[in-house]
């Protein structure tokens, strides 16, 4: 930035480089040419449906953002950083991945021997059987954060096992669970995946009480509903756990709450989780990538940071709507995990328009100002 003649003028190189050039979109060999006479604004936004099409590319962008990951800043450009850069590479992948790799060995080895014959010789003693499967799930949780060299700082009272309770919380990752899990064995209410994490959850999980659905499936939400219900009533019940977004934000982020959370009629009990992405960034993409390759890259980075909040329980007030009431849930939990508010539905992620679509679009809209352009000049 450079002052002239006590104006300041701003530089080409100091100017917001994130807005798109729109001679980027423009078909190979065209270029805008400068108009003959007196161009107007009117001029070229004089293309209704395009510029309505285009107000929807704003809107969608907004919403896209809550579901980008953040790629890490390149740090080994010059002769000096990189040798650095290098012996980090060795050392966390062939140090300490193999160190990791044998601890969750390790602990999956603990925990299978002692989960089968619990599992199946205590059945006739439920309460004894059920006490035992939770302190091993917990353990194997443990195991897990283990294997990322987590680093997780917990803030308030621990959870306990009450009537009428459930516990809601924003949601980055599957890793939430496993975080969450090792210091209380929730019941958690998850989406019903495919291959090993699939044979997880319906052997293992299910004996904490967890509530599995399927998005595709209609008939889940009234099922769903009637075994939440159910649940918060025993009063030996592992703790709920519902993830009210419905889906992984990128925990820069939170999208609207589903109010089926807040219609239990029972006291709701927030957690704000808040990674630290300075050795990674725990957001999964589920798109883009398996939860295998996500927690291959979670092993084989430095450490996974985070901060869990356990705020003050919350009821429901005289004339609150179910939909109000997590509203106010929501702005606690963005508040203390400093996360922006955003007024979006998660569920829309799934129902999104492709990146090609949205490509089209935009160079359907230059090719339009070009026109324009051209027709001003002659």
């Amino acid at each position: 930035m450079s002052s002239t003649a006590g104006k300041l003028v701003t530089s080409r190189s100091e100017l917001d480089l994130d807005h798109p050039n729109i001679e980027d979109y423009l078909p190979s060999g065209s270029s805008i040419s400068e108009p003959r006479g007196k161009l107007s604004l009117r001029d070229l936004l004089d293309i209704s449906p395009t510029l309505t099409e285009a107000a929807g590319a704003i809107v969608d962008d907004s919403f896209t953002r809550c579901f980008k990951s953040n790629p890490p800043e390149p740090w080994n450009w010059n002769i000096y950083l990189f040798p650095l850069w290098c012996f980090g590479v060795v050392v966390r992948y062939c140090l300490l991945f193999p160190l990791r790799c044998f601890t969750l060995a390790f602990g999956w080895i603990i925990f299978l021997s002692t989960f089968i014959p619990v599992h199946s010789l205590l059945k006739g003693h439920d309460k004894l059987r059920k006490n035992i499967e939770r302190v091993l799930v917990e353990m194997i949780c443990s195991f897990f954060v283990a294997s990322w060299t987590g680093v997780v700082k917990y803030h308030g009272p621990r959870p306990s096992i009450r009537p009428k309770q459930v516990y809601v919380a924003n949601h980055t990752s599957m890793i939430d669970f496993i975080v969450l899990e090792q210091m209380t064995a929730f019941a958690v209410i998850m989406q019903k995946h495919p291959g090993w994490v699939g044979l997880l959850q319906s052997t293992i999980l299910e004996s904490v009480g967890c509530i599995w659905f399927n998005r595709s499936e209609a008939k889940d939400r009234e099922i769903v509903a009637r075994k939440l219900r159910n649940h918060v009533q025993g009063a030996d019940n592992n703790p709920l756990l519902i993830f009210p977004e419905g889906t992984c934000v990128n925990n820069n982020y939170t999208v609207m709450f589903k109010k089926g959370a807040f219609e239990l009629d029972c006291t709701v009990c927030p957690i704000a989780i808040k990674y630290n992405k300075i050795f990674v960034d725990a957001f999964w993409n589920s798109r883009k990538q398996s939860f295998t390759m996500h927690l291959l890259q979670l092993m084989t980075s430095w450490a996974v940071v985070c901060e869990v909040w356990y705020l003050e329980p919350q009821t429901i007030r005289p004339g609150e709507t179910a939909i109000e009431f997590a509203e106010r849930v929501r702005d606690m939990i963005s508040l203390r995990a400093g996360l922006k508010k955003v007024p979006w539905d998660g569920y829309l992620k799934y129902s999104r328009p492709s990146s090609k679509h949205s490509e089209r679009k935009q160079q359907s809209f230059a090719e339009s100002i070009l026109a324009r352009l051209e027709e001003k000049c002659m």
